[in-house]
């Protein structure tokens, strides 16, 4: 499981890239400042770091600085997230050495896929885990689901379907992503597909089935 390591002053923001990066399988720790993040640090380094830019002891883009004169940490993968929106800001940050931007404010889908990305460019390999959801099990390595430690008997799609609701516990997915991913087509307007699913899918799950929520016109997320 990837570590990853979060720097944000503001709480609410913390929380919710906190929560995200844990719903997708990553090992998160997050820190509010520069010092305690320079602490963790040397202790443990990380697989990748989010770094807000404007933070209370010190300039996020000084972190970077510094982080990248540390040879054990010259090619780290950090994120850089901030508010300032003009190209020159985004510039300054790639060129002291920051791997990839995020702008304020951002979907945590966004989020997940850029850290993703960054990983897969850096050459971290990701463990491949069980999901996990109260009764529901899938083993991604052998490409099975059980509820209640009973096989489940799962179509492509609706495996495909699964593994992307549980990778985003608590995180309501839109039709478009998921039509863009199970399907790879642009999202057209068509719901009955998505829908018809998510149908059989509840139906094969049984009780475990009502973890799958709709999220009216928007849709669906499991808790």
């Amino acid at each position: 499981m990837a570590l990853i390591y979060v720097v944000e002053d503001d709480n609410d923001i913390l929380e919710i890239e906190t929560f995200a990066l844990k719903n997708s399988n990553y090992e998160v720790r997050g820190f509010s400042n520069a010092k305690d993040f320079y602490e963790a640090i040397e202790e443990n380094v990380p697989a990748l770091a989010v770094l807000d830019v404007m933070l209370p002891d010190e300039d996020g883009l000084q972190i970077v600085k510094k982080v990248r004169s540390i040879p054990k940490l010259a090619k780290l993968p950090i994120i850089m997230v901030t508010a300032r929106t003009t190209e020159i800001d985004k510039v300054k940050g790639l060129d002291i050495g920051a791997d990839d931007y995020l702008t304020k404010p951002f979907g945590v889908m966004e989020l997940i896929a850029r850290v993703k990305a960054l990983l897969r460019r850096t050459g971290v390999q990701e463990d491949k885990k069980q999901l996990k959801l109260e009764e529901i099990i899938m083993d991604d390595e052998k490409h099975a689901v059980y509820v209640n430690e009973n096989h489940c008997e799962l179509t492509y799609k609706e495996y495909e379907f699964l593994k992307m609701l549980l990778e985003n516990v608590g995180i309501v997915l839109k039709r478009e992503s998921i039509m863009s991913r199970i399907w790879g087509t642009d999202y057209m307007g068509e719901t009955r597909t998505v829908d018809m699913h998510i149908k059989t899918l509840r139906q094969k799950l049984g009780e475990a089935g009502n973890h799958i929520k709709t999220v009216r016109n928007v849709g669906y997320m499991i808790e």
